[in-house]
């Protein structure tokens, strides 16, 4: 009899221990927070990307540490100005087009897609050996100046650029050949509407805008803020100098128009305070809304990706403006 009831109360155990394991809910997965759920390495694949030299530095911080995430996706980056990377989006040559301007209306009507994802900013530049240097960087140069030299031609000597006629130096007045962000960017500046409008001799690619003024003391050209300072210490690439734009046109270049080391014009093109144009938002741009792989890319380049953009010397996108983009993508 007793080894009966030790036989029932063993089933009658096994039967709660059964019931509650069935009637117990599975535990719920742990929410993975975003910056993990990006260490899988689900995704696999090639990007290939070209286009404006203005963007084309950070692309390729965005590339290698995207890939560190997702050993899986390889990159093709390539520069070559933002018309290239138009051209080649819109002829489906590439995934993703970098362009450094506003995107035209017979663009999108031919199905670029495209969303903002940082800011960054042209600035003229000179040669510190510029015979009025001095005078330059205590008066600034106003708005209705670069019209003159870059849009008109009225001005054609640095002695009519400082108020001095006796200084008869000729400026070297230098655009970019290749179509170029920066250059519709100075050109909108100056009083154009489009690169074609800008006067100057054709220099093809910032680089070699960059390497021209340095050797030309009575040149002036204009230059990316990420390329025209060096990046491991804050200062002026050695041998050029920022004439300051004179914004409230008093004369006199104010202290918050004087750019000399990175932070300085990273702050005024982040508050606003640098004119826009020629301060402008760099874009990405797909043939038709990006899926898969380019979209997952995109996404991450306006969440963690923002994270590398100041070092690199671009401006993140407000809070605001990051919604903005992703709900773009969203829609």
């Amino acid at each position: 009899m007793r080894k009966q009831t030790i036989t029932w109360l063993s089933l009658l155990l096994l039967l709660a221990v059964s019931l509650t394991a069935c009637g117990t809910a599975a535990p719920e997965a742990a929410a993975v927070p975003e910056s993990e759920a990006g260490t899988s390495s689900e995704l696999s694949g090639t990007l290939s990307i070209s286009g404006a030299f203005a963007l084309y530095p950070m692309m390729t911080v965005w590339a290698e540490e995207f890939t560190k995430l997702h050993p899986d996706v390889q990159f093709d980056v390539q520069g070559g100005g933002a018309g290239k990377g138009m051209t080649d989006t819109i002829a489906g040559a590439v995934d993703i087009g970098m362009i450094s301007r506003s995107i035209k209306e017979e663009e999108t009507a031919q199905g670029i897609f495209w969303v903002s994802v940082t800011k960054d900013a042209v600035f003229p530049i000179i040669n510190v050996e510029n015979p009025v240097a001095e005078q330059l960087m205590a008066q600034g140069i106003t708005q209705e100046t670069y019209n003159k030299i870059y849009i008109t031609g009225e001005i054609t000597t640095w002695g009519e650029v400082v108020g001095d006629p006796s200084i008869t130096d000729k400026i070297n007045v230098f655009t970019r050949s290749d179509a170029a962000g920066a250059a519709e960017q100075w050109a909108k500046y100056s009083g154009g509407e489009a690169q074609e409008d800008l006067l100057g001799i054709g220099v093809n690619g910032e680089p070699s805008m960059l390497d021209t003024v340095l050797k030309d003391p009575l040149g002036i050209g204009f230059g990316n803020l990420n390329s025209i300072f060096d990046l491991s210490n804050g200062n002026l690439v050695p041998g050029i100098l920022i004439p300051p734009i004179d914004i409230n046109e008093n004369g006199t270049a104010d202290a918050g128009e004087v750019y000399q080391v990175k932070e300085d014009a990273f702050s005024a093109v982040a508050n606003g305070t640098y004119p826009s144009p020629p301060a402008r938002f760099e874009n990405l741009a797909t043939l038709g809304k990006p899926e898969g792989l380019e979209l997952e890319f995109i996404k991450w380049i306006l969440t963690d990706g923002q994270q590398y953009l100041e070092a690199a010397g671009y401006v993140p996108l407000t809070p605001e403006q990051q919604a903005e983009s992703l709900a773009k993508l969203e829609q």
